[in-house]
């Protein structure tokens, strides 16, 4: 969460309906990054009132991928699935994450969007291009890899170690995970763009710090190979 004051409210509370309907043993982390607009305190707010509400704070902006890393080293349940603040999907899809990954016996089910279009044709060929380019350098056939809707089995976090601090993050979980030998499925939802607020992970400096992280992440990938060869296995296309 970072500058999420028009959604706070609305996306937890969604959230613990949902969550109710599922289980009585969850837990909700809200991780805000710096935030400035005063979204913190309506979180802090929610969690003196709701002991399954938990909310961790970063005291200086450390961007997406060192926000993720901070939840999931808090998580302690069997089954972790994150979401932007933004409310970009209905959590009703929950329950269908979870058959499939029940059905399919996978280890991490990821989400893709069926259609992007909506939040304007610049965005679309960004992250069309993005996830060409991830397949093109890892082997990874995953569609729409950083869509923020996956549901992770707790081994797998423990099993890996993920160091990206940028929007990096979701193609790394992904990566590591199948490199691990851990089993992945896909299915695709309806995406609602926000419709309150501005979006930080777009834009110029954004995807030039992306490509960044990803060009140094293959060449540490390259090395760690030479010394301890892996097998990069593939997925098949939806």
């Amino acid at each position: 969460m970072f500058n999420e004051k028009d959604y706070v409210t609305r996306t937890v509370g969604l959230a613990i309906r949902t969550l109710d309907s599922i289980t009585d043993d969850y837990e909700i982390i809200i991780v805000d990054d710096a935030s400035t607009d005063g979204c913190a305190e309506i979180a802090d707010q929610m969690a003196r009132g709701n002991p399954r509400i938990k909310v961790l704070h970063h005291k200086i902006n450390s961007k997406l991928g060192a926000t993720l890393r901070t939840g999931f080293a808090c998580a302690r349940k069997e089954l972790v699935i994150y979401s932007d603040m933004d409310l970009p999907f209905d959590f009703e899809e929950i329950t269908k994450a979870l058959r499939v990954m029940e059905l399919t016996d996978c280890d991490i089910v990821t989400v893709y969007r069926h259609d992007r279009t909506s939040e304007g044709l610049l965005r679309a060929i960004y992250s069309a291009g993005y996830n060409i380019l991830i397949r093109i350098f890892f082997g990874v056939r995953i569609r729409d890899i950083n869509f923020s809707f996956k549901l992770i089995k707790r081994q797998v976090l423990d099993s890996i170690e993920l160091e990206s601090n940028g929007s990096l993050i979701d193609a790394e979980l992904i990566i590591k995970a199948i490199r691990t030998g851990h089993r992945i499925s896909q299915f695709g939802i309806d995406y609602f763009p926000r419709f309150r607020g501005t979006s930080t992970l777009s834009g110029p400096w954004v995807i030039l710090a992306i490509l960044k992280e990803m060009i140094a992440f293959r060449l540490k990938l390259f090395r760690r190979s030479k010394a301890e060869p892996h097998s990069l296995h593939t997925l098949p296309p939806e």
